[in-house]
């Protein structure tokens, strides 16, 4: 059977390459884009020939694989199915547009969404979008091939939400994969993009031009932190492939050219003897790429710091999100002040290039004081980059559900939104007051960064004049402590529109 998989993205979050850096031109075929690769229809793709269908991709930061080229595709091709991947609620609008374009174009033919905010909404979603014929929640490495076999019978596909007339049917949950070994490679080769490695700025930050890809070696996250979604969507389970099976795929990568891999895992850092034996892999088979991962500061796997290294891990990354123990606390992340500086220190002593920090402010009861003792604090890490995001707020995560008993969010009416929890929440500081703190903030820590470790900020900067030019540069640094004009703004509760409450917009806006 012929499947389109269309991954599905929020403008917002991905840049064409400029030409001044060697991006394409415009009608050009292959193109650079600085964004993470769609690694979850190029997983898909594989399975789905093993099962003997024949199978597309589309990724729509492509210039020519926008609504009409897709539709055009679909007409000219005729496939059995087609599947629509994205994976949060700022991309759902554009995942609805794409629904309605592809039925147009084959009103007859099963359209089936996936994802993470797929999974979290099927029901909603199929209530929202008639376009929609189907969701598949959960992975989609079994499921789908369940599906394709079973279209006349879609009652018999475990993890399948589907309408029958007027009703929609939930059929029983499918249990997660455990066995993660037994699907191949993902398809890097089929979709005509080479993805860049950059910061996931709205300023063009190329860190490399090097052939760069991403890999999931396992999946999943135990922790209860209180705005991620991510145990509730795998059962609160962490699974990983066998060393055996990412070394395969990591010397295919390799010999065919890529210089830098980020690993996607929700927490790489969680069990000693296979990260031993990864990095130790890496370095007898001579693999010639640079890698970067991201876990916690609490992990059992810092002594692993200097072996990961020495197999060329250049990034790690860490979530910090506060420097005060009482938010640490609030936000539930079971881990301390003292936890974080140990393994930061130790990932730099390690000879780990560049550590980085994601924090979080506007958080709830955190005072200007605390936020700007996140800023101190990381002053102090030794951390060479840093970003601090507002606390934002998505369904599915125990915060959001937080919110529905108190009143704040109505779930059956905002099940679509998302809110930076500053606009919303009463216990938070207002917005203008938690984007001046962080603007003070940013100045206090750029002014120590520049004067107290020159040495490291210039080797920084050097590393992005590399790719970006100094207007660009000027602009990164300036980015802070100006707005952000989103396409897509978050709402405010319906519970607040009805009540006449409302929040300046340029406010919301705010990065």
């Amino acid at each position: 059977m012929k499947v389109l998989l269309i991954y599905v993205r929020d403008e917002d979050f991905y840049q064409l390459l400029p030409p001044e850096l060697g991006g394409s031109s415009a009608g050009d075929a292959r193109v650079k884009v600085m964004a993470f690769p769609p690694i979850g229809i190029e997983t898909l793709a594989p399975v789905m020939r093993e099962h003997g269908h024949d199978v597309r991709m589309f990724d729509t930061c492509h210039p020519r694989m926008k609504e009409p080229d897709i539709a055009e595709a679909i007409r000219d091709e005729r496939p059995g199915v087609i599947a629509l991947s994205f994976l949060s609620t700022t991309s759902y609008p554009a995942a609805k547009s794409m629904a309605r374009c592809v039925k147009r174009a084959a009103p007859d033919t099963p359209l089936i969404l996936g994802g993470v905010f797929a999974t979290m909404n099927a029901r909603q979603i199929l209530a929202d979008c008639p376009e929609a014929d189907f969701v598949g929640r959960g992975e989609g490495e079994e499921l789908l091939p369940d599906f394709l076999a079973n279209l006349d019978d879609p009652g018999a596909v475990a993890g399948l939400v589907w309408r029958s007339g007027d009703e929609i049917v939930e059929n029983p949950p499918r249990p997660i994969i455990r066995d993660l070994d037994q699907f191949p490679y993902p398809d890097r080769k089929s979709l005509p993009i080479d993805y860049i490695e950059s910061m996931p700025l709205d300023v063009p930050a190329a860190l490399s031009l090097d052939r760069f890809c991403t890999m999931q070696t396992s999946r999943g996250c135990p922790f209860p932190c209180v705005y991620c979604d991510i145990p509730a969507l795998s059962d609160g389970k962490w699974r990983c492939r066998s060393p055996e099976h990412v070394l395969g795929e990591m010397q295919q990568l390799s010999d065919e050219g890529y210089r830098s891999i980020y690993l996607t895992d929700d927490h790489f850092l969680l069990k000693r003897k296979r990260i031993r034996e990864i990095s130790q892999g890496i370095i007898d088979r001579g693999l010639k790429f640079q890698w970067g991962c991201e876990g916690r500061v609490d992990s059992v796997a810092k002594d692993q710091f200097p072996l990961m290294a020495q197999a060329n891990c250049n990034f790690l990354a860490f979530g910090v999100e506060s420097g005060s123990q009482k938010v640490l606390d609030r936000l539930k992340k079971m881990q301390t002040l003292e936890q974080i500086e140990v393994a930061v220190e130790q990932a730099k002593r390690s000879g780990i290039g560049r550590a980085h920090g994601f924090f979080l402010v506007g958080s709830p009861d955190e005072s200007e004081e605390e936020i700007l003792e996140s800023f101190r604090f990381a002053a102090r890490l030794k951390l060479d980059t840093f970003g601090f995001n507002r606390l934002c707020v998505y369904r599915g995560t125990p915060l959001w559900h937080e919110y529905v008993q108190r009143g704040i969010i109505d779930d059956a009416r905002d099940w679509s939104k998302w809110f930076k929890c500053s606009d919303i929440d009463p216990t938070i500081l207002p917005s203008e007051v938690v984007n001046r703190a962080r603007q003070k903030g940013y100045l206090r820590l750029f002014a120590h960064r520049a004067f107290l470790r020159p040495i490291q900020t210039f080797n920084l900067l050097r590393t992005f004049s590399r790719h970006m030019k100094k207007r660009d540069i000027v602009a990164l640094l300036w980015s802070p402590f100006r707005k952000r004009e989103l396409t897509r703004t978050p709402d405010l509760p319906a519970s607040f529109v009805e009540q006449g409450m409302t929040a300046p917009v340029r406010e919301i806006k705010a990065a």
